[in-house]
């Protein structure tokens, strides 16, 4: 029997992160597979640097649709997903997430009768208004193979009809990500420069965060607030959607924030591990922080990762200043000892091992 051929669909860093240790277990294990990256991600400082600083293959394909409205990204993907699906013809297709990449992956892998397997499924925010909800919610019923993070998500699938037979709980690929890659940095010496004293560490790129110049502006003074009242200065590695909105809408950095370029992955994993504070408006980070034992304060009115905050190491902060500040005392006087909800580091041999079940 052969084995089956597996096809990877992604588009953003995020995805690639999440995706290298299943990428890399298949690699372990001889697996055929092939990687096709939509380019929804489209610099090389952004995300093509990414294979090289993980050790991986650069993918065979690259659409390189870039930006634009949802339904032109999205239309363009399914275009060019579907003509190297044609070519190809894998198995079963693998996407991950929640991003328009998932959405185009998983609609034409469906159309075209290629199982698809959904990698982090199952998360909710119960938010229609987000982008990224939508996109879930579309590809969670279409997936054959739904590999969720915890129980949580499980059971937000039983309850929204799916057969439980599809739906196997893997744990994230977060963690595994996270600890070979912090090894990677630490055997790599990596040191991010960030000068003397303790810091806390911000990122906000979301969308109903960036977009809303009242929304933007009142976040920008939480920061300003938490490192004025706290006496430590914010790092920021600032996305360039909310540099560009940060400029549009006349919004100054208040003084305690210190905005950086982007960094690469490993720099940024081992500001994470050095941080005493995280605020943060990512699904990602919001994990990465967890799995390190940095305290996390999430500047949203609402989580689909509600186990960071079950366990201790997250607390929603919605964007009023004194709110931010609030929170961000709290977390401080926690100790770090939540258990880690997201498993053991070996949620791609799990998936791998469903997938290699699947004999031709």
């Amino acid at each position: 029997m052969e084995t089956v051929r597996v096809g990877i669909v992604l588009g953003t860093r995020p995805e690639i992160i999440k995706m290298s240790p299943v990428i890399r277990e298949l690699e372990r294990r001889g697996i055929d597979h092939f990687v096709l990256h939509t380019g929804q991600h489209y610099s090389y400082n952004m995300d093509g640097v990414f294979f090289e600083v993980l050790r991986l293959k650069q993918p065979k394909y690259n659409l390189g649709v870039g930006s634009g409205t949802h339904g032109e990204e999205t239309g363009k993907m399914l275009i060019g997903i579907e003509k190297v699906l044609a070519e190809e013809r894998p198995d079963i297709v693998l996407v991950e997430g929640d991003t328009n990449t998932v959405l185009a992956g998983a609609l034409a892998a469906t159309k075209m009768g290629i199982k698809v397997g959904h990698v982090e499924a199952g998360l909710r925010s119960g938010d229609m208004s987000m982008p990224e909800e939508v996109n879930r919610i579309v590809a969670d019923p279409v997936s054959d193979f739904l590999f969720v993070p915890t129980e949580t998500s499980k059971k937000n699938l039983i309850n929204e009809g799916v057969d439980p037979r599809k739906v196997t709980v893997t744990g994230n690929t977060i963690v595994d990500a996270v600890l070979q890659n912090i090894s990677l940095a630490e055997g790599r010496g990596i040191v991010p420069e960030i000068g003397t004293g303790g810091y806390f560490l911000a990122t906000i790129h979301r969308q109903e965060n960036t977009d809303a110049p009242e929304r933007l502006k009142r976040i920008v003074e939480g920061l300003g607030l938490v490192s004025g009242e706290l006496g430590r200065e914010v790092l920021y590695p600032i996305h360039p959607r909310s540099k560009k909105c940060l400029n549009e809408f006349g919004i100054p950095l208040c003084p305690g924030i210190r905005a950086i370029d982007p960094v690469d992955y490993l720099t940024f994993l081992m500001l994470e591990k050095n941080a005493e504070l995280i605020l943060t408006d990512s699904g990602g980070v919001q994990e990465e922080a967890c799995i390190l034992g940095v305290p996390c304060v999430t500047i949203r009115d609402n989580t689909e990762r509600p186990e960071t905050l079950e366990v201790g190491a997250n607390v929603l902060a919605g964007a009023m200043p004194s709110r931010i500040l609030e929170c961000a005392k709290q977390m401080l006087s926690k100790r770090r000892m939540w258990e880690n909800p997201y498993g053991d580091g070996h949620s791609a041999a799990r998936i791998v091992d469903v997938l290699e079940s699947q004999t031709r």
